[in-house]
């Protein structure tokens, strides 16, 4: 029993079940042995008192950008399509592979640090899978393809297959790889329907920005719009395409379990229904839609419909922060002022998106999203601040007072990864070259005519 630890904390959030007052979460190794009152708890093992805190498990981001944190605050106040160019545009003209690393690097820091231990990340390079790797966090890497042009096709695909392979022989128990197309606006009918094939074919994960702007709409609807017009304009044949990016999707056999659909701002009724009969995943990014002017999921149809959802930060391009509770708190908030409800989505239902939704959304709920005996040992321990007052119902206290508390021990698969707000193996220079990477980044925006 030498690798038996008990811990024991005032609160206890299993998220399967309802919460413990005095609770002990029992752990062997790498696995969660056992989940209850305190009073109750097998002897054995050491012991860790937690105090006054809340003992949950492991949030779950079902969506980032890792590998664009250097982005926080640069695109400010663009429309979507102005905003996509100068990030794409910044990403080739002023960054490097070093950069990406480094923003990773920061990125899984960062999320660790606010009791994130998974992570669901979409990006055209290998640095999220890395950084996942050498922090000792876990994820799925989806490497994202782009090719709106369908004579293209082809090569995208031999650049997809080759990053992939390459990846895959480096996966670990923890870290996984996946694919993304990423977005009607980026890739063509032929490349979506290719990536579905090839995904089948190896048993990967998929994940696709779908239903999350009006110009995407005016684009696969009506053949109009920004992208179209971008598109025309390097000689790419534009018209309609469906009659909307969801039902796109299906055309090209993507609608399926293995599929994590990204926003889902736009979905109709007929859209929710045929996502969840499909069995998809959805990452729903209420910070992100709001912060570029998408608007409100239909957060609650959705969850109505008995689809898996989790939460998401999206990038620090536009978001600027990554806290998993703060998106819970305002999806909460969106949805109860959308329908009028003030029951529309309950504090333990937000807890549950940030926890077991994730990880159901990324269909990785078999092993963490919750304390389960059996279950990978993911726990975060929120320490309730001095000064906050008293906590009476502690999932209320997680979605609508984060920031009155904080993760003050993280732990993936039985390994402490964050103590008190330090993150274990983390190089402390990494966050100055970071910072240098964003002044270089400003400069470069200062030159640049406007898109």
């Amino acid at each position: 029993m030498g690798d038996r630890v008990r811990w024991h904390a005032r609160w206890v959030v299993p998220v399967a079940t309802p919460p413990i007052a005095d609770g002990t979460v029992v752990t062997e190794g790498d696995r969660i042995a056992w989940v209850g009152p305190r009073a109750q708890a097998p002897a054995g093992g050491r012991d860790d008192d937690l105090g006054d805190a809340i003992l949950a498990p492991g949030l779950v981001n079902a969506h980032t950008h890792l590998d664009l944190t250097m982005m926080r605050g640069f695109l400010e106040d663009l429309d979507f399509f102005g905003w996509v160019r100068t990030l794409t545009q910044a990403k080739r003209e002023a960054l490097g592979a070093d950069d990406f690393r480094d923003a990773a690097l920061l990125g899984v820091a960062e999320g660790l640090a606010r009791g994130i231990t998974s992570f669901g990340d979409t990006a055209d390079n290998d640095a999220a899978f890395e950084a996942l790797r050498a922090l000792g966090a876990r994820g799925i890497a989806f490497r994202e393809v782009f090719g709106p042009d369908p004579e293209h096709c082809d090569a995208s695909m031999r650049g997809l297959r080759e990053a992939v392979e390459a990846m895959r022989a480096r996966e670990t128990p923890l870290v996984r790889v996946g694919v993304s197309p990423h977005a009607p606006y980026s890739v063509s009918d032929a490349l979506f329907r290719a990536v579905g094939a090839y995904a089948a074919e190896a048993r990967l994960p998929v994940a696709v920005h779908v239903a999350e702007s009006a110009a995407e709409d005016d684009l696969v609807v009506r053949g109009t719009g920004p992208f179209a017009g971008f598109l025309a304009g390097r000689g790419i044949g534009v018209a309609p395409r469906a009659s909307g990016p969801v039902a796109l999707l299906e055309a090209a056999g993507l609608l399926r379990a293995e599929t994590l659909l990204i926003h889902c701002v736009r979905a109709s009724g007929d859209d929710v229904a045929r996502i969840a009969d499909a069995g998809c995943g959805v990452a729903h990014c209420p910070a992100s839609n709001a912060k570029l002017g998408h608007g409100v999921a239909p957060l609650r149809e959705i969850l109505a419909a008995g689809a898996r959802v989790g939460l998401g930060s999206d990038s620090m391009a536009s978001n600027n922060e990554m806290d998993i509770l703060g998106e819970a708190r305002l999806a909460v908030l969106q949805q109860r002022a959308r329908l009028g409800q003030p029951d529309a989505v309950p504090a333990r239902a937000a807890v549950r998106l940030a926890t077991l939704g994730g990880a159901e959304a990324l269909r990785i709920d078999h092993e963490v999203g919750s304390l389960v005996p059996g279950k990978q040992a993911d726990l975060v321990a929120f320490a309730a601040d001095a000064h906050g007052g008293p906590v009476h119902d502690p999932c209320a206290a997680l979605v609508f007072a984060p920031g009155r508390v904080r993760a003050s021990r993280v732990v993936v698969a039985g390994v402490e990864r964050v103590r008190d707000g330090v993150v274990h193996g983390l190089d402390p220079a990494v966050a100055g070259r970071v910072r240098g990477t964003a002044a270089r980044l400003a400069q470069w925006r200062r030159a640049r005519p406007p898109v």
